[in-house]
């Protein structure tokens, strides 16, 4: 079967600069991933990223370096095959493996004539609510986003001096339920300390305090902490979870860092064998990203979907949201279109 590989880069402002405890983004890069056979067409994407490498040129690179395999693949091959084939040609670039993925799934779901998540999930019941992310700003640009977009989950990023005080104040605007997410900027002590104080203030869990190798801090975290603690910068791939089970309480599953929803299932059922919980999470990316994610959705406990809530213009059309809730579109596949 012949296929057509495709990329184009884009670059996506944001709303508002987004600041997290290592860097600020205003206009977030990314690249789309397309698929074709001539009458269905699937689509991917991976951002760029500096704190894992990622860049416009080496996911072009990487996603050149692989265009012929698909000019000679088996028909109906299914996506995990392709996904093993590729898997030794791209282990340095998992970003650009991610968008593939995602862009054959779409492509094969479509093909098959079945929305994505149909092939793990045969009903859309008891989906988790997406959060709403917001960054490191003054407390009261804090509290005006919270204001502006009403949402009964908010992921508030941390990693300052006054992080006690961003919770006390934005807490004073909103009832939500509030998760944290510090970006390895915490100590133990300060996680420990800060945790006994954010219980009182509705927050779920907090998300990657400490650094990502330090796993001996975590273990103490994972006996000591009042709230739960959930990996992410510690849980990039499929090797990461046995690990991460044993020192957080869940993880947070990120498809650009795994190399796509391939990996993702098989992260999900050893997470679901080891009884701990499971988060899906975004970069901040359209739609297209964003619609391949919440096909996981039937699958998690939580997810952080909202990357494409924070552009000031989209690039595609696919999954919405309405007060968290996840919106599918009635087309098969991951749902998501170019504009």
């Amino acid at each position: 079967m012949k296929l057509q590989l495709a990329i184009q880069d884009f670059e996506l402002p944001l709303k508002n600069p987004f600041t997290i405890s290592r860097y600020t983004v205003t206009v977030q890069k990314t690249v789309v991933v397309s698929i074709t056979d001539g009458n269905f067409t699937g689509y991917g994407e991976a951002t760029v990223n500096p704190y894992y490498n990622s860049t416009i040129q080496s996911l072009k690179a990487s996603v050149a370096s692989v265009q012929s395999i698909f000019e000679v693949l088996e028909e109906n091959l299914h996506p995990e095959k392709l996904w093993q084939q590729l898997q030794p040609l791209l282990t340095h670039n998992y970003f650009a493996l991610c968008a593939i993925d995602c862009a054959y799934w779409d492509l094969y779901a479509k093909q098959q004539q079945k929305p994505l998540r149909r092939f793990w999930s045969k009903h859309d019941l008891n989906l988790p609510k997406t959060n709403f992310t917001i960054g490191i700003d003054s407390i009261e640009r804090m509290q005006a986003k919270i204001q502006q977009t009403p949402w009964p989950i908010y992921k508030i990023k941390l990693g300052t001096k006054n992080d006690i005080k961003i919770i006390q104040e934005l807490r004073k605007v909103t009832n939500a339920i509030f998760r944290v997410d510090a970006n390895c900027a915490w100590t133990v002590e300060e996680t420990l300390k800060n945790a006994q104080i954010l219980k009182q203030y509705n927050v779920e869990f907090i998300e990657q305090p400490l650094q990502a190798d330090n796993w001996k801090g975590m273990k103490t975290l994972k006996e000591k902490s009042v709230l739960p603690i959930i990996a992410d910068e510690s849980c990039q791939k499929l090797e990461d979870v046995q690990k991460c089970s044993e020192v957080f309480h869940g993880i947070n599953i990120k498809l650009m860092k795994c190399g796509g929803i391939t990996p993702a299932l098989e992260m999900i059922q050893i997470a679901k064998a080891k009884k701990i919980k499971i988060m899906a999470g975004c970069m901040t990316e359209s739609s297209i990203g964003i619609s391949n994610l919440t096909q996981l959705a039937p699958l998690l406990d939580y997810i952080d979907a909202d990357g494409a809530l924070l552009l000031k213009n989209d690039i595609a059309r696919g999954v919405t949201f309405k007060n968290g809730e996840i919106i599918y579109t009635s087309k098969n596949g991951s749902g998501a279109k170019m504009c």
